[in-house]
């Protein structure tokens, strides 16, 4: 079992920076990769940041060089630090955990982000 809170949503304006945090629990040596997906309403969930327990990172082309996922070993906290947020931005945003054996995703409880003036 791993278990993960996440917390540093909110509002922000369009332009503005946020942090979101991601700490994680329980059977984490078999975690091979976490990361942070959105969904928005109407939409389906997408992968926003990917980072490997070698600290590889993954992102998709909409999201490179405004969103950025690292991670803290001595905390189990992984983070994704977003800039020039946009509206489009708008989204729960979710942190994921990984196991490749057997294959199984954790996921968090979800934090609202809603980028707005």
């Amino acid at each position: 079992q791993v278990q993960l809170v996440e917390s540093g949503g909110g509002l922000v304006q369009p332009g503005g920076s946020l942090r979101l945090s991601c700490a994680a629990s329980g059977s984490i040596d078999t975690v091979i990769a976490m990361g942070w997906y959105r969904q928005a309403p109407g939409k389906q969930r997408e992968m926003v940041a990917i980072i490997t327990s070698g600290g590889s990172t993954n992102y998709p082309d909409s999201m490179k060089g405004r969103f950025t996922i690292s991670r803290d070993n001595a905390k189990n906290t992984v983070y994704l630090q977003m800039n020039s947020l946009r509206p489009e931005d708008t989204a729960v945003y979710y942190c994921n955990a990984h196991l490749a054996i057997p294959p199984y995703d954790y996921w968090g409880q979800g934090t609202q982000i809603t980028v707005s003036s």
